[in-house]
């Protein structure tokens, strides 16, 4: 045996050393005070009412229904570079969901990523963010799912690549990258961010996209809410830091407020990934808590502003981009790129078309850009997709123009880009 496979070996080993150690470390049952182990026995009309609406806060119907299935009876496949998960049934179903659950089972689960019978969840479910959810929260959200109707629906194994597919390797990773906590209020604040704070860094597991991953899928806390790649979406997750890509720092607090609860303000719409949350979670949030988000998000600090500027020479004009655009964009957005208020966005001056991670301005021209249908802007313009109409060479001119256009100061769009987010989404 040579040198080097000893080596490995042994890193094996030591690896799965630390794996049972993490394992039987973690392996007590969590005791929970307070009312956990009486809710969802009785629970009034509130504490179910509560529930409903935390749900709504954490987009939970959204992963745990697929299309065209009973809500909350699970099985939606969720791609991840490790394989495929498959969200769990929480319907009150006594054999194939958390109809046998207690209080205590659910909390464990929110707070310790761990399944009733102990099992490690992997962390596609983002216990890593509702770990910060408080057990009254928690009591409120398993009340409201005790209160809907059963769905008998088995849950559907996951499909991961060896060793991801392993409970060692979930106790290793666990031993790296997550330990149970809950919000703690910063005295220094005032009580509109701190609870905007509880919504983004808990329920609403915002850092699930907006924070880049690390190899092993873990977000890197250094750079929260930096903005990264969503895996296996092929969009970009703006930062809501940087304010050249989605930071709102220097925004007012009413037009946050009404782009998280209709999707469209004067300064920017959502689209893509970001139109589900609002259509599906943020529009039924109350005032106040939108208000609480908004404050939170623009304290954000903007320190790391620099750590993404694209150093890539700005675009140059083409023959072929500026005719594509006369013919198929200039009729919505405008000769000079003004676009139309209240109906179709500006691309002169847009940080959307000027931001260095060009995969959504891709995604918009192939497949189309829609905004949410909210109760507060209940028909919304929309993009049609150009995939069968444009290849990738003149997707490439045609973004390119865009962001070399009146005034714009980009970098140019390769055909290279739009072929593997193409091809990426093909398959």
């Amino acid at each position: 045996m040579t040198r080097q496979r000893r080596i490995g070996l042994l890193l094996v080993l030591l690896l799965l050393l630390v794996a049972a150690a993490a394992w039987w470390r973690q392996a007590g049952p969590s005791a929970p005070g307070g009312k956990a182990a009486d809710a969802g026995r009785n629970p009034s009309a509130r504490l179910v009412e509560q529930g409903a609406y935390l749900a709504r806060a954490g987009n939970c119907m959204l992963c745990h229904t697929p299309a065209g299935g009973a809500p909350y009876a699970g099985g939606r496949a969720i791609e991840t570079p490790f394989g495929t998960v498959y969200s769990s049934n929480l319907t009150p179903d006594r054999d194939t969901g958390i109809g046998n659950w207690t209080a205590v089972d659910f909390w464990r689960a929110m707070h310790e990523g761990r399944s009733k019978d102990g099992r490690l969840l992997v962390p596609a479910f983002p216990y890593t963010s509702f770990t910060q959810v408080t057990q009254d929260d928690a009591d409120a959200l398993f009340a409201y799912l005790r209160s809907l109707a059963p769905v008998r629906q088995p849950n559907r194994p996951h499909a991961l690549r060896w060793p991801y597919d392993s409970q060692l390797a979930l106790a290793a990773w666990r031993t790296l990258y997550f330990e149970p906590a809950v919000f703690q209020s910063d005295p220094a604040r005032d009580a509109d961010w701190n609870r905007g704070a509880y919504l983004v860094r808990g329920l609403g597991h915002c850092s699930a996209c907006h924070t880049t991953r690390n190899l092993l899928g873990a977000v890197d806390d250094r750079l929260d809410l930096a903005g990264g790649p969503m895996p296996m979406q092929n969009w970009y997750a703006p930062s809501l830091v940087l304010p050249d890509e989605a930071g709102v720092g220097d925004w007012a607090l009413d037009d946050i407020v009404r782009l998280l609860q209709t999707g469209v303000s004067d300064a920017a719409s959502v689209m893509g990934p970001m139109a589900e949350v609002v259509l599906h979670s943020t529009q039924y949030l109350s005032p106040q808590d939108l208000r609480a988000i908004a404050v939170y998000l623009r304290s954000l600090p903007k320190d790391r502003a620099g750590a993404r500027s694209d150093m890539r020479a700005p675009a140059q004009a083409s023959a072929q981009g500026a005719d594509i655009y006369d013919t198929q964009c200039a009729r919505c957005h405008g000769d000079a790129g003004q676009g139309v208020p209240g109906a179709y966005p500006a691309l002169a001056g847009n940080r959307a078309v000027l931001m260095a991670n060009t995969a959504n301005l891709v995604q918009v021209v192939l497949h189309g850009g829609f905004a949410p249908a909210t109760q507060g802007h209940p028909r919304p313009f929309g993009m049609p997709p150009y995939q069968l109409e444009l290849d990738d060479r003149a997707v490439a001119a045609v973004l390119t123009h865009i962001r070399s256009a009146w005034g714009n100061r980009a970098a140019p769009v390769h055909e290279l880009d739009v072929t593997r987010h193409r091809d990426t989404a093909a398959r």
